[in-house]
C-alpha cells in the first residue's frame, strides 16, 4: 500500500530533513520515524508531507508588533492566511500525484483545513483518512482539528480517555493503539563495554516534559520527592525552579536513548492528561534495558505485568522507598530490567504495531 503522512517537523536538527515531502522522513525523535521504517520493511511505500516546520514562514510583515499580531491571527485562523491556504493546495497536489491508499494526519495540526480533508477523501481512488494523536483533544487540539473529527475514518489514540473525547467530538471510529513501541535494533541496552560513561549505579533518570505545570503537576510532584537522590532530568523544555538543580539539558533521539541507558533507574510519571497511560517512555525505557518505575495506571496492567517487567507506585509517598530499595538490590534491578526488555522486544515492536494498524484499516474497509 501507499501511505502518505501529513505532519509537522518538530526536531529538524535530528535528521536534516527539509520542509519538502521527500526523504529523509521523520527525525528519529518522532515515533512516526519508526512507523515508516516498519512499514517500508513490510513492503509498503511511504511519503511525508511537511505541513509546517519550525523555520517555515507563514506570514510576511516587518514591524515586530504587527508581526506578533499577524502570527497570532494566522495561527488561530489558518483559513484566512494566504500562505496556509497555499500549503493546503500543495498538499492536494502531492496527494493527487502520490495516489495514497492511506492518509495519516499526525496530531498537532494547525494548518490543514477541514475542507482540504474533504477534498482528499473525494480523490479517486478514495484514501482512508487516519488521525493519530498522543494528547486529549479537549486540552490540546486546535479548533480545526476538532472541527474535522467527523471526517476522520479512524482516530488512533494513546489513551482511552482521549479516544472517548474524539468520539464525543464526532469521530465515527476511535481506538486505543499506542503510537509508541520499540525497535529492537535501536531501543536496546548500550553495547558492552559502553561507548562513553557507563551506567551510573545511583542515578535516577527522567526524560520528558515538565511544563506547563498545570498539565504535569503529578510528574513534577513525583520528581520533587526524589531530589534527595542522584536525580538526572533531561528535557528539551524549561524545568520548574524546584528541579533546575537536576537539569541535564535536552535529550532527543540517540541522546534520549543514551540518557536511559546510563540511568540505574528510570522514573516515568505520566502527565496529568494521560490517566489511562501509555506514553512513549513506557515502552522505550524497557527496551533500553532499564528498570522502570511508573505510576500505577490501567495501561501498565494491560501491556505489562507489574513486579515482573517493571515496578509501579500508587502514591508519590511510596516512590522514594521503592527507589531506595531497588538501588540496594542491583541483582533484582537487573532481573526486572531484563524481563521488561525481553517483553517489549517480543510483544511491543513497531512492526507489530503496524500489523495491527493495517489490520484496523482493513476492518474499516470491509465494514
Amino acid at each position: 500500500m501507499k501511505i502518505l503522512f501529513i505532519a509537522s517537523l518538530h526536531h529538524p536538527e535530528e535528521t536534516g530533513a527539509s520542509r519538502t515531502h521527500a526523504p529523509p522522513f521523520f527525525p528519529i525523535s518522532q515515533a512516526h520515524s519508526f512507523w515508516v521504517k516498519a512499514l517500508e520493511r513490510m513492503g509498503h511505500t511511504c511519503q511525508v508531507f511537511w505541513r509546517s516546520a519550525p523555520a517555515q514562514r507563514l506570514y510576511v510583515t516587518h514591524r515586530p508588533s504587527r508581526r506578533r499580531l499577524v502570527a497570532g491571527l494566522a495561527a488561530r485562523f489558518p483559513e484566512l492566511n494566504p500562505a496556509a491556504r497555499l500549503r493546503n493546495r500543495q498538499l492536494l497536489s502531492v496527494a493527487i500525484q502520490f495516489q495514497a491508499d492511506i492518509l495519516v494526519l499526525v496530531g498537532g495540526n494547525q494548518l490543514i483545513l477541514p475542507q482540504t480533508l474533504r477534498q482528499l477523501k473525494q480523490l479517486d481512488p478514495r484514501p482512508t483518512l487516519i488521525y493519530t494523536c498522543g494528547t486529549p483533544p479537549e486540552t490540546f487540539a486546535h479548533r480545526i482539528e476538532r472541527a474535522a473529527a467527523g471526517l476522520y475514518d479512524l482516530v488512533v489514540a494513546n489513551d482511552q480517555g482521549h479516544a472517548d473525547q474524539w468520539r464525543r467530538l464526532g469521530a465515527p471510529h476511535s481506538v486505543v493503539l499506542p503510537m509508541s513501541a520499540v525497535d529492537p535494533a535501536f531501543h536496546r541496552p548500550a553495547a558492552s563495554p559502553p561507548a562513553g560513561p557507563a551506567r551510573a549505579e545511583g542515578q535516577i533518570g527522567f526524560v520528558g516534559t515538565l511544563v506547563p505545570s498545570n498539565l504535569y503537576s503529578q510528574r513534577i510532584a513525583a520528581l520533587e520527592r526524589l531530589r534527595g537522590f542522584d536525580l538526572a532530568i533531561w528535557s528539551v523544555h524549561e524545568v520548574p525552579a524546584s528541579l533546575r538543580a537536576h537539569n541535564r539539558g535536552p535529550a532527543l533521539g540517540h541522546e534520549m536513548l543514551r540518557a536511559l541507558q546510563t540511568s540505574a533507574i528510570v522514573v516515568n510519571p505520566h502527565g496529568d492528561f494521560m490517566p489511562w497511560g501509555g506514553n512513549m517512555r513506557l515502552f522505550e525505557a524497557c527496551g533500553a534495558g532499564c528498570l522502570q518505575i511508573v505510576n500505577d495506571c490501567p495501561a501498565v496492567h494491560q501491556w505489562f505485568e507489574p513486579d515482573r517487567h517493571l515496578l509501579t507506585y500508587r502514591s508519590i509517598d511510596e516512590l522514594p522507598g521503592i527507589v531506595k530499595s531497588m538501588l540496594a538490590q542491583p541483582a533484582e534491578r537487573g532481573r526486572i530490567a531484563r524481563a521488561g526488555q525481553d517483553h517489549v522486544h517480543q510483544h511491543h515492536t513497531y512492526q507489530q504495531r503496524m500489523i495491527r494498524f493495517l489490520g484496523l484499516v482493513d476492518e474499516l474497509r470491509s465494514s
